[in-house]
């Protein structure tokens, strides 16, 4: 077993065959060496968890057929307090996209959103400024809020990912992994109420951040530019085509292309509604304002998140668009484009996680790194899981990240007899992060292939918000977890 984890995660982090067939290579090893047999191995890509990632993709994937989710975004963007403003714009995009990457993967929302923030930065000619060529190369440089504008949609996109069950994969991974190790079951509302409190304090930091790295800071390059803006603005043939008025009316007419809402858009928005409500009301019905725990017992029972996140796909293939033409929200043949490599990703993850318990290896693990580490208490423990997950997932993807890392700190804090589940939701939430570099995270490659942004000013940006990170995570799992019965 201790061969077989090396060997996987070596191939997670060197990327040197795909990661979903690392997962599946790491499975059928465990059948073959005679860890377990094939029921016993496979049964974990039957997890109920992998069918509320499936539904999830599939109503995701609904929301990016029939445009909702840019939708939602123009129509947020288009508020005329918000879109008036670069300031609030920027601060805009950023909430928008990472409300999206709750519902909807982070990947896709970046390059949904990428090509909006490029127009906004268009009409305020600043993509012109920051294209200019200088003796032969791209000057990026010329205007740091284009720079701040992309790592908006990237980082926010990540941020936006743990403040549901089903933003991003390292989610339900821990999730997953601490229901198999410990027997505990995180819900959708539980999960909520412990990550939006930390995603809004995330999101005012990383605006803030943004805001004094790209906005004011450099005086020469703001003498720069404000030359440079007179002058394309004197070139232009509307002179005010740098102001507010100017950024509003092209969000507005971008809305104005989608046209009247479709029964594509309304049946997607009918269907998202209807799960969300059904996998927060269980949490909603223990709260001592409705104190209902025998219907929320009852919801869990038949009404499962999992069991909701299929039938609200399923919604999608019978509730109609055309009914003359048989034509329904969605067709198996978009249907199954989803992401399947990340579900198998997680299967082969949760299936490696719970053999690591099974055989012993996690516990030896546990007490050996308890040894090195010198670690033996719950908060010290905690932080030190954040910071293994946040270095990790600046060399690997996130999802390999939370398949390496939660196994071993939980069995870490059972070795040292404390709490597994800050420690474990720390390795988690911090998995997300991983700022520094192109190919940290796929949204920081899909910014970072826009051309708008310095490699040095990613990597410090990336720095100091992976080290604000870890302390966010920490202080609210510090604040939150005994609030919500965690420990």
């Amino acid at each position: 077993m201790s061969a077989i984890i090396a060997a996987v995660a070596t191939m997670w982090i060197t990327e040197i065959i795909p990661l979903p067939v690392s997962a599946l290579l790491g499975a059928v090893l465990c059948v073959v060496l005679g860890i377990g047999d094939a029921k016993t191995v496979l049964v974990y890509f039957a997890d109920p968890i992998v069918f509320l990632f499936i539904g999830g993709f599939m109503i995701a994937k609904a929301m990016m057929i029939h445009r909702l989710d840019r939708r939602i975004a123009l129509g947020f963007l288009s508020i005329p307090w918000i879109g008036s403003s670069q300031v609030r714009t920027m601060a805009g995009l950023g909430l928008v996209t990472a409300l999206l990457s709750m519902w909807v993967s982070n990947s896709a929302v970046t390059a949904m959103m990428l090509p909006i923030a490029v127009g906004i930065l268009g009409a305020l000619h600043i993509v012109h400024i920051s294209t200019r060529q200088v003796n032969g190369n791209i000057n990026v440089q010329t205007w740091p809020f284009a720079t701040g504008m992309m790592l908006m949609v990237a980082y926010a996109a990540s941020i936006g990912g743990i403040g549901t069950p089903v933003g991003t994969p390292p989610n339900l991974i821990g999730i997953g992994l601490i229901h198999s190790a410990t027997g505990i079951e995180i819900s959708f509302f539980r999960w909520m109420s412990l990550t939006l409190p930390l995603f809004l304090v995330m999101a005012v930091v990383l605006f803030i951040l943004l805001y004094l790295l790209h906005h004011v800071g450099g005086g020469h390059n703001k003498d720069i530019l404000q030359k440079e803006v007179q002058s394309v603005s004197a070139e232009s043939d509307n002179p005010d085509a740098n102001k507010g008025s100017q950024l509003l009316e092209y969000i507005q007419n971008e809305r104005k292309t989608l046209g009247p809402w479709t029964w594509g858009q309304i049946n997607t928005l009918i269907v998202f509604g209807i799960a969300v409500v059904f996998w927060i009301m269980p949490g909603i019905f223990q709260l001592p304002w409705f104190n209902l725990p025998g219907l929320a017992r009852w919801m869990n029972i038949y009404l499962p998140e999992s069991i909701v996140a299929i039938s609200a796909a399923i919604l999608l293939f019978v509730l109609p668009v055309r009914l003359s033409q048989l034509e329904f929200t969605i067709n198996w043949h978009e249907a199954v484009k989803i992401d399947w490599g990340t579900i198998l990703l997680f299967g082969g993850g949760l299936a490696l996680g719970s053999l690591m318990f099974k055989t012993g290896v996690a516990n030896e693990m546990g007490y050996s790194l308890t040894k090195l580490l010198g670690v033996n208490t719950l908060w010290p423990l905690t932080g030190v899981s954040i910071a293994m997950a946040i270095l990790l997932s600046e060399a690997a993807s996130n999802t390999a990240s939370a398949n390496m890392i939660i196994p071993v700190v939980i069995a870490i804090a059972q070795a040292a007899n404390v709490s597994p589940l800050p420690p474990a939701l720390g390795a988690c939430l911090g998995a997300s992060f991983g700022f520094m570099m192109p190919v940290s995270t796929p949204p920081n490659a899909i910014v970072y292939s826009s051309g708008l942004i310095p490699l040095p000013k990613m990597i410090t940006a990336g720095i100091l918000f992976d080290i604000l990170g870890l302390f966010i995570i920490w202080t609210g799992l510090y604040i939150l977890c005994p609030l919500l019965g965690l420990i």
